[in-house]
């Protein structure tokens, strides 16, 4: 019989491991929401920020209700240099379509994490959230995708 506080602490891992690439993504959309171009997708990239934050907030509420309190999100190191790149793409004028690359490099992470989290056992609630959360995750990187395809072929 597994131990129950194993799995919660498990549990608490996996589940700040999404916050810290949800915390990457916050960042980066907000980013790429700054410097790209078309005003159609800066609505986009700053909306999807602001959901990214939902999505903390959502996780960060369930560790609270799990007695975790002390809920620090640095991101990830791999998401602090991605949007280095990102920054520095932006200051030397690359192209939207190369933003869209950007993004959706980052988008490419989430869904990996969601994955991951799936894929272990969770608490039937914590799964279903973030099976909710990955159903957004998935449709944007496809919107990111079409976008950036769309570009190139402009």
């Amino acid at each position: 019989m597994s131990d129950p506080s194993n799995k919660l602490k498990e549990s608490e891992k996996i589940l700040k491991e999404v916050i810290d690439v949800l915390h990457d993504g916050q960042l980066g959309f907000a980013h790429i929401g700054e410097h790209v171009k078309d005003e159609q997708l800066k609505r986009y990239f700053l909306a999807e920020s602001l959901k990214r934050a939902s999505f903390r907030g959502e996780l960060e509420n369930e560790l609270h209700r799990d007695g975790v309190h002390d809920i620090k999100s640095e991101g990830t190191v791999s998401g602090t240099l991605h949007r280095t790149w990102g920054d520095l793409k932006a200051k030397l004028g690359f192209s939207d379509h190369q933003l869209l690359e950007t993004a959706e490099q980052g988008e490419d992470a989430a869904k990996k994490v969601y994955a991951d989290a799936l894929s272990q056992d969770l608490p039937l609630p914590v799964r279903q959230l973030l099976t909710e959360q990955q159903s957004h995750i998935l449709t944007s990187h496809d919107y990111v995708k079409s976008h950036r395809d769309a570009l190139v072929a402009k």
